[in-house]
């Protein structure tokens, strides 16, 4: 069973090996990875056609005689200002992942991390008051320049003022991390509570909210 050391600390935590012990499914993992950053999309971009183009309701000119080729609206989509033909509309991106694949991406993604010891825990207590310098103290050798992700319980959010300024460095409730989110992260360093709240949802235990198995969509 793997363990992940309490950062700042001698002491380590035991790792659920369903969890963090699992076998990498690289095709899954992307599929999932796919859903989600697609669920993020607005898909609000929108074009006008011809009918929305002001203007034009009038031929150009007259049918014949005229020795050019006839036209019945200068918003038409080949003049200059007309109207876009099969432009981008507003629309959403999101399609459905089953639920047991999701968790089954989630915990590879959690196993990659654990077995490449990038994974570690943050003791909470050592922050009375909301202090960047002393996150920052806290991760510069540990995190070695690359990105991490912060997984926090949903009641620690004033945890948070501490480490979201810092650079490359993100901060999410564990209700709300996604597989990309995890892939994406070079580092994860989470609560205990936030990583009894991840482990649950992995395994799809009673524990994990409704809302939970969805966050990562």
């Amino acid at each position: 069973m793997a363990d992940a050391p309490i950062l700042g600390g001698t002491k380590t935590v035991k790792l659920d090996a369903d969890v963090f012990g699992a076998e990498f499914n690289g095709p899954l993992v992307h599929e999932v990875v796919v859903a989600e950053l697609a669920s993020r999309r607005r898909g609000t971009h929108s074009t006008r056609t011809r009918g929305l183009v002001r203007g034009g309701s009038a031929k150009p000119w007259r049918q014949k005689g005229t020795g050019r080729a006839r036209q019945g609206s200068i918003r038409a989509p080949h003049f200059a200002g007309g109207g876009a033909v099969f432009g981008p509309q507003p629309r959403h991106y999101t399609f459905k992942v089953n639920r047991k694949e999701r968790r089954a991406a989630l915990r590879s993604a959690l196993s990659v991390h654990a077995d490449r010891g990038t994974i570690a825990v943050l003791d909470p207590s050592g922050f009375d008051a909301p202090s960047t310098k002393q996150a920052a103290s806290l991760l510069a050798d540990w995190a070695d320049g690359g990105s991490v992700l912060v997984v926090l319980a949903d009641e620690q959010a004033r945890l948070a003022l501490s480490f979201r300024n810092l650079a490359r460095v993100s901060v999410l409730p564990a209700t709300g991390v996604g597989v990309a989110d995890l892939v994406g992260a070079s580092r994860v360093l989470v609560t205990e509570e936030a990583l009894q709240s991840l482990t649950a949802r992995a395994k799809g235990e009673k524990a994990a909210t409704a809302a939970g198995d969805g966050e990562d969509a």
